[in-house]
């Protein structure tokens, strides 16, 4: 992202405040995006396990087929932060490719505060007595030879909620530093290495 500061301005604690928020929850953004992108290998090897174990030697785990419900779940939860700061989220795009930089980010930015934090703040509210209670009573599975860890896998509810809104912060400061860009021919680049 190409961005200009000038040489003294009132902006310029504000800019690099705004770029070290960024980054910062870029970085861990990233590292759950790593880590979570693991799991997909995990969960393909499970399930060919699986088919393997029942249609070759007919032999079944529910806590197996469980397991990989859960990778799934992870993934699909916990990926979503990462997949929004990517841009890799399903988009219908009409008019949005022809605005400019200026126009993207205040529709980013008042998209983020108007629909993405209080879709967040709502799951968050609604989902929270319920992954509660599971954690009260340590919820198992119904089924017989089940994992006995519903509670984490219902807590991804919450993780999801979180690492989205966290990384909803860091688009808001994104779109604030194109905003705050000075359009005067006298300004100098702002490093924005690493900010994506």
């Amino acid at each position: 992202m190409a961005s200009t500061l000038p040489d003294k301005g009132p902006f310029s604690s504000l800019v690099s405040m705004l770029q070290k928020l960024v980054t910062a929850i870029g970085a861990f953004t990233d590292l759950t995006g790593r880590v979570i992108s693991w799991f997909t290998l995990i969960m393909v090897i499970l399930t060919f396990t699986i088919v393997v174990l029942r249609y070759v030697f007919n032999l079944g785990w529910i806590a197996m087929q469980e397991s990989v419900l859960y990778f799934h779940g992870s993934v699909f939860m916990l990926g979503a932060a990462y997949t929004f700061k990517q841009d890799a989220h399903v988009r219908v795009d009409i008019f949005y490719h022809k605005f400019s930089k200026r126009n993207k980010a205040w529709v980013d930015l008042f998209g983020t505060l108007l629909l993405l934090f209080p879709v967040c703040i709502f799951i968050l509210i609604i989902s929270f007595d319920y992954v509660s209670l599971s954690w009260r009573i340590l919820e198992e599975s119904s089924e017989a030879g089940g994992l006995p860890f519903v509670y984490l896998s219902k807590s991804f509810i919450l993780l999801f909620a979180l690492t989205l809104f966290l990384q909803g912060v860091a688009e808001v400061a994104k779109n604030l530093l194109v905003l705050l860009e000075p359009r005067s021919p006298s300004s100098r680049p702002i490093s924005t290495e690493g900010i994506k």
